[in-house]
């Protein structure tokens, strides 16, 4: 043969035996029983052929991903205030049928109140010190509220705490001359500048999110109404209010490291309309609802200003919104609205304002008011104020009887 052909020739058996190794390098070995091949594929990034898989490589097995769990969607809380005597009581049964007959969905029921828990804290200062008592059996009522799917909010009263004050005299809020200041009947306040007593406060919290609360709501979480004059809380000391807003963000990063639940607090309505008086006991409103899911202003109507010289009487009345009321326990619709009003006015003024609304009502009648000045409350009154709070675009909020005496005519019955 001339060189020629025999170039030819070696060219052919060279091109045919590439053609038949790269033929058997596309086979894949079986898996599971099945035979499987394989066309190359093109990369989106450069259009470069995907490498074969190596046939030696096990493949890993197919993992499928675990659902996540299903968000609860947050309850739209109407609710009433059960205090922990009456939760220990048969009235809980009471109160369990008026949520399954009408249009409430929630209760509110003491965990701390008086300086003392409610039930069988095993938080280790409240067992060394003595300050619970059995009012309830904590995993009885939630378990029956839980059966009945009732959302309950566990209250918190903070800085008013005559049994911590007097138990442990250095947590206290003292005189100038070093002595325990005392609000009256009410007793002793703890010093809310005190890193024990806001720990001791989470610490019962998130016990109470454990056992199965499903919201934490702290009130009086302020400084008492003392003159400055009465107390002394030390030299160079921080604002008031930065110093409850801070326990309101600590407490609630604590609570949720426990269980995502919500945090809510009381405030005085009278914050919303008035700075001053709300830096005069550290709830300035700008900084209240930074942390905290739900924000609960108590918008009594009796308890802002009249104009007489009696009780809650400074002469003139109380302004709200750029209203004045002289008699405000005698016009609950305005008094709700209006203050309602201000404080979705105030939340638009502030970008870090995260916190939802749900305001304290008026179930009970103020006869302590000079005559004139109040009026019985039943029926119409207590749904004036519902209205109020769904004409001013708010959807949640809760009933205060310091009696857990209810106007039940003033609830929608409900079939559920």
């Amino acid at each position: 043969m001339t060189r020629k052909i025999l170039r030819k020739l070696s060219l052919f058996i060279i091109i045919s035996l590439l053609a038949a190794g790269c033929s058997a390098n596309n086979q894949i070995p079986e898996q599971n029983g099945n035979t499987a091949t394989s066309a190359p594929t093109a990369s989106n990034e450069n259009n470069s052929l995907t490498p074969s898989p190596d046939p030696s490589a096990t493949p890993d097995a197919t993992v499928t991903p675990e659902p996540e769990p299903e968000k609860k969607e947050p309850v739209k809380v109407k609710a009433v205030y059960v205090t922990g005597t009456v939760a220990g009581s048969k009235r809980l049964d009471e109160f369990i049928e008026l949520v399954n007959s009408t249009e409430l969905n929630s209760l509110v029921i003491d965990i701390k109140e008086g300086g003392m828990v409610n039930y069988d804290s095993q938080v280790p200062l409240v067992k060394e010190l003595g300050l619970s008592k059995k009012n309830f059996n904590v995993e009885e009522v939630l378990k029956k509220c839980h059966e009945n799917n009732i959302h309950v909010v566990g209250r918190i009263v903070v800085f008013r705490d005559n049994g911590l004050a007097t138990k442990k005299n250095a947590l206290a809020i003292k005189r100038v001359n070093g002595s325990i200041w005392t609000e009256g009947k009410q007793g002793a306040w703890t010093n809310p500048y005190r890193e024990e007593v806001q720990d001791y406060n989470i610490d019962i919290a998130k016990e109470a999110v454990e056992l199965g609360f499903d919201e934490i709501q702290f009130d009086y979480v302020r400084f008492p109404t003392a003159k400055a004059k009465e107390v002394s809380y030390g030299e160079n000391v921080p604002e008031k209010s930065e110093v409850i807003s801070g326990f309101l963000k600590k407490a609630s990063e604590a609570i949720k490291k426990v269980k995502d639940v919500p945090v809510s607090a009381d405030v005085f309505g009278i914050v919303v309309e008035s700075d001053r008086d709300g830096n005069a006991i550290g709830q300035k409103f700008d900084l209240l609802g930074e942390h905290i899911d739900y924000i609960s202003p108590m918008i009594y109507p009796s308890h802002y200003a009249n104009d007489s010289k009696g009780t809650m009487g400074n002469g003139v009345g109380q302004s709200v919104n750029g209203v004045l009321f002289t008699a405000p326990d005698l016009k609950p619709y305005d008094v709700i609205y209006q203050s309602l009003l201000k404080t979705k006015q105030r939340i638009s003024e502030s970008a870090a304002f995260t916190a939802q609304v749900r305001p304290y009502l008026q179930d009970f009648t103020a006869s302590y008011l000079p005559d004139g000045y109040w009026q019985t409350y039943g029926k119409k009154q207590v749904r004036d104020q519902i209205q109020a709070v769904y004409d001013a675009g708010y959807e949640e909020w809760i009933l205060w009887s310091g009696k857990n005496i209810y106007t039940k005519d003033a609830l929608l019955l409900e079939s559920k």
